[in-house]
């Protein structure tokens, strides 16, 4: 590994159009497993000025059963994404949640996929398709993320906090930013650049209001990012472009899983190529990301390593993963094909193992808990209840015990 080098990362804000229809194909998941626990949803969405389409394969009790909708349910769908967009706040002439144009193409889950997904028999649960996916952990930050997403990611939630309470009016939803940070013996040591893209209200690209926006921008970086590594050297960029007052869907179109890089980890570890948003737990392109973060977290968290990557793939409707892998990067304190055993006889102990009932159950993810995933990353969050179950670090002493 390197040890001294620059890094970036970026991340988009909730009004980003690609994040738009993220959270709108999440609050449709949540809305069928509020409703059937055991609900298949592949949920697509698109966005665009003044439309909102959702396309994929569904099957839920109550919802949509044997090729028919249940009374109210299309009018509840689209009830539901149009007060998504409604709570991102728009309300502008190009994208504006009660004017908005809706389509609803979704339809009836493929019995040829439903076949291998369930299970039947002396059959378990298969997993939703073929497919690699990778967790990744290390000790840049108490959130035990890459810095570099890390305070990209604050930097937006900040924003869009104050655009919500009122305390940065001038500031609309759609926003950009991206942190570039120098290492140093594998360590963050300076913030080298900052750059914040920000939709705002007429007026705030030049003059009296532009010097506001950009002294907000700067104000909100140096309450978040630890003090050491910002200096006059810093280079900022805010708006780069000057005006940026046509945003979200009006000024590009938005679609579900476009923002996978922003959604993991930056960039600083392998993504397997699948997206989380719109898909239900027996997808393991979300349900086995989680459960790899899950664990990485965890060996990070007990001390095991400084940096963590692990790798597990499947096939579609096969319920045992077909390989585990478990790489620290020349930081552990034990080997990694014992971690690897560690890491097989604690998800067997805790969750039933990595199929994807296991996971599913292991991890409780049955339940309506991603509208709130879909923007600001799926991981690096705090586990709150229900919800982010995947950050917790329970397993750290399971783990140590294993290794004994």
């Amino acid at each position: 590994m390197r040890s001294n080098y620059l890094f970036t990362s970026e991340s988009v804000s909730e009004g980003h159009p690609d994040k738009v229809a993220d959270q709108i194909s999440d609050s449709i998941v949540d809305l069928f497993l509020s409703k059937d626990p055991q609900a298949r949803i592949a949920c697509e969405t698109l966005t665009t000025t003044q439309l909102v389409v959702l396309a994929g394969e569904i099957r839920c009790k109550g919802v949509y059963e044997n090729g028919a909708w249940a009374p109210g349910a299309r009018e509840e769908i689209e009830a539901t994404v149009r007060n998504t967009v409604r709570e991102i706040g728009y309300e502008q002439d190009g994208f504006h949640w009660k004017t908005l144009r809706f389509e609803n193409n979704l339809h009836g889950q493929s019995a040829h996929i439903a076949q291998g997904v369930d299970a039947s028999g002396n059959k378990d649960e298969g997993a939703g398709d073929q497919g690699i996916m990778f967790g990744f952990a290390c000790d840049e930050t108490p959130d035990l993320m890459p810095a570099t997403l890390d305070y990209s990611h604050k930097i937006l939630e900040r924003m869009a906090a104050d655009r919500h309470s009122g305390a940065a009016p001038f500031l609309e939803p759609d926003a950009k930013s991206q942190v570039t940070l120098r290492f140093e013996n594998g360590k963050p040591v300076a913030a080298t650049a900052i750059v914040v893209s920000t939709q705002h209200a007429p007026g705030y690209d030049a003059g009296e209001k532009e010097a506001e926006l950009h002294a907000y921008v700067k104000k909100v970086v140096a309450e978040l990012l630890p003090a050491e590594l910002l200096s006059d050297a810093t280079v900022y960029h805010i708006n780069p472009t000057g005006s940026f007052e046509i945003g979200g869907p009006d000024g590009d179109a938005g679609l579900t899983g476009r923002k996978i890089i922003v959604d993991t980890y930056g960039g600083a570890s392998p993504h397997g190529g699948g997206a989380f948003s719109g898909k239900d737990p027996t997808k393991v392109d979300r349900s086995a990301a989680y459960v790899t973060r899950y664990i990485a977290k965890n060996i990070v968290a007990a001390g095991l390593a400084r940096r963590c990557t692990i790798q597990v793939a499947y096939a579609i409707g096969v319920s045992e993963p077909l390989s585990l892998y478990v790489d620290t990067h020349g930081t552990g304190s034990v080997a990694d094909d014992a971690l690897e055993a560690a890491v097989t006889k604690v998800a067997k102990d805790r969750l039933g193992g990595l199929t994807p009932r296991g996971i599913r159950e292991g991890l409780g993810l049955n339940k309506p808990i991603y509208k709130r995933t879909a923007a600001y990353g799926h991981f690096g969050r705090t586990a709150d209840g229900d919800f982010f179950p995947w950050e917790r670090t329970d397993l750290a002493d399971a783990l140590k015990a294993a290794l004994a």
